[in-house]
């Protein structure tokens, strides 16, 4: 379904949605944002809008001996993908140090927050973990690489969901910490010289793209991703396990959440 007819613009329709979904699945929402090519600053004119949004149930929900499912797949269609975790399974997954979570905890493009959502990204930090996350990445970066980048002609958004999880291993190198969502902020401070002209080039000419259009694979930029590829894969052989084991601080906030 596409809204080419819809009067409002597209965050007006987000947050109608969002109000739908916590009346009629008897939810709060505690966040709500962009993830994907439009929060990572490279969408396509035709991109959808990737919703992703944190949910916390009547505290009573999670008294009951059966399991209940963690998540919400809410709307799915040409222009909207909406889905949602329950606020357990999001503190669970920051215990595990998911990459995913703190990306969504730091999009430049947020819908809704709430105060209980700034005490979930400002505990977030306490479990990044370097291994962990740069494992994400460059299984992020090889996967890709090997499903679509060794053809003749090329997707050209499929460069970038290898080369920004390759700049996201060279910042957690770096820095030691979580980072940024937006690629230009990773091309701005991480990207070698050599390379920023053909990124840039690269960018010009995915604005001007649809998600299938193709384009003539460009091998430089291939080597580069191949060669961070390989060294990414020997660095976090000998990283050291670097995950906070402590559950306390992500109960306590659980359980202060559930009773508000």
């Amino acid at each position: 379904m596409k809204y080419n007819n819809y009067k409002g613009n597209m965050e007006e329709l987000i947050s109608q949605r969002l109000i739908e979904i916590q009346h009629m699945k008897q939810v709060k929402i505690l966040y709500a944002v962009e993830s994907g090519s439009r929060a990572w600053g490279f969408a396509s004119p035709d991109s959808d809008y990737d919703v992703r949004f944190i949910y916390v149930r009547d505290k009573k929900e999670y008294l009951k001996l059966e399991s209940t499912k963690d998540f919400l797949d809410w709307e799915l269609n040409e222009t909207l993908d909406i889905n949602g975790w329950d606020l357990s399974k999001v503190l669970q997954h920051l215990h595990k140090s998911n990459a995913v979570i703190f990306e969504w905890l730091h999009s430049p493009i947020v819908y809704y927050k709430t105060p209980e959502s700034e005490k979930i990204k400002e505990i977030s930090q306490k479990y990044f973990s370097s291994k962990s996350s740069m494992y994400h990445y460059y299984g992020t970066a090889n996967k890709n690489y090997d499903r679509y980048l060794l053809k003749e002609q090329i997707k050209y958004k499929k460069y970038f969901y290898a080369l920004r999880p390759i700049l996201a291993c060279k910042w957690i190198e770096q820095k030691k910490c979580s980072p940024p969502v937006l690629f230009s902020e990773l091309v701005e401070e991480i990207l070698e010289e050599e390379m920023k002209q053909i990124v840039q080039e690269l960018i010009r000419q995915k604005a001007k793209m649809t998600e299938d259009e193709t384009g003539k694979r460009l091998d430089k930029l291939n080597g580069y991703i191949k060669r961070n590829i390989e060294k990414y894969k020997e660095i976090i052989a000998n990283l050291p396990e670097d995950r906070n084991p402590d559950w306390q601080e992500l109960n306590r906030l659980f359980l202060d959440i559930i009773r508000d």
